[in-house]
């Protein structure tokens, strides 16, 4: 079945890096748009960042652009978020998504960013 498993978040300083992975199982990777999302505190889950299933294209809420980066490695079927410049807005669970038919979640992982 489809599983997707988030890992990579914790504790962060202001101003400071994290790389969030998801590995996934259970379908056809390469062929497959990724997506990340999270969810703050008191608020509704929201869209971050988005990739094609080749890698060539890539979106971004406005809240992360210029700050977050996502990949892909097909051959190792992980989709990654390096996050930069993080500020305590950023806090929340990140949750790692593919749509094949029907919509499906990673467990999340937590991100803090906090002094």
């Amino acid at each position: 079945q489809v599983q997707l498993v988030e890992s990579g978040g914790g504790l962060v300083q202001p101003g400071g890096s994290l790389r969030l992975s998801c590995a996934a199982s259970g379908f056809t990777f390469s062929s497959a748009t990724m997506r990340w999302y999270r969810r703050a505190p008191g608020k509704d889950r929201e869209f971050v960042a988005d990739i094609s299933s080749g890698g060539g294209l890539t979106d971004y809420a406005d809240a992360v652009k210029g700050r977050f980066a996502i990949s892909r490695d097909n051959a190792k079927r992980m989709v990654f978020l390096q996050m930069n410049n993080l500020k305590p807005e950023d806090t929340a669970v990140y949750y790692c998504r593919v749509d094949l038919g029907r919509t499906y979640w990673g467990q999340g992982t937590q991100v803090t960013v906090s002094s």
